[in-house]
């Protein structure tokens, strides 16, 4: 048994939905899976498993940042996981985006020290599985969802000081940052599982405005199927 996620062998569905939030990922699985069973609960990181359309999937919390989303995202795949979007919030660094907008990231400029360990590579840029990418952006035009897909950035920093930095990679075209999906992609090239990520704009950097709890939650409302019929559309 893994040290941190506290499952037994065959209780992580292959597909997992990953949120940073333990109360997202309750909330996520009451309303979108059935016969749920909780496989984990231990340091908050919780872990559920139930069907989607008649297919297991698990929704895992990793918690914030880069270090504790390698942890996690290393003992689900030892548990059976095979691929893996995440589902989360974002800052907006392009003006034409608003609070509650969605985005599929298509690169995640990696500014963070975890997939920078991982990768062995100092700022690479870390991409999500082409095949679960194309999936995704499909998938949103046919439900006219509203997600538009480019490149972002992870950082280490919630509270980041250098807004040098920040309008930096606006100009290289960066739409947005956060913190974990460069960690995301990197773990899934090198276990050679499909990844994606999937972000709701809860804050507008330069302005200094936060989306309300209202807000997000109807974003996030109009991504989840998105992540969770991709992942279901996965080779068994």
């Amino acid at each position: 048994m893994p040290t941190h996620i506290r499952a037994e062998p065959g209780a992580v569905a292959p597909g997992v939905l990953l949120t940073g939030d333990p109360q997202r990922a309750e909330e996520l699985a009451a309303r979108h899976l059935e016969g749920v069973r909780r496989y984990n609960s231990y340091r908050a990181l919780t872990g559920l498993t139930g069907r989607y359309r008649g297919r297991e999937l698990s929704i895992q919390a990793t918690g914030m940042g880069g270090p504790s989303t390698a942890i996690v995202l290393e003992e689900l795949h030892r548990l059976g996981a095979r691929a893996w979007v995440r589902l989360g919030t974002c800052g907006a660094l392009d003006p034409s985006l608003a609070l509650g907008d969605g985005l599929i990231a298509s690169s995640a400029c990696n500014l963070t020290g975890a997939a920078r360990d991982l990768a062995g590579l100092e700022g690479h840029a870390a991409a999500p599985d082409p095949a679960l990418l194309c999936a995704l952006m499909q998938l949103a035009r046919e439900r006219g969802a509203g997600a538009r897909a480019g490149p972002i950035a992870s950082l280490d920093l919630f509270y980041d000081p250098r807004p040098e930095l920040q309008a930096r990679l606006a100009r290289l075209g960066v739409l947005a940052l956060e913190m974990e999906a460069s960690t995301v992609f990197t773990l899934g090239a090198i276990h050679r599982c499909p990844s994606a990520c999937l972000l709701v704009v809860s804050d507008l950097i330069a302005q200094g405005e936060r989306a309300s709890p209202e807000v997000i939650a109807a974003g996030l409302d109009r991504l989840v199927p998105l992540a969770l019929e991709a992942l279901a559309g996965l080779p068994a």
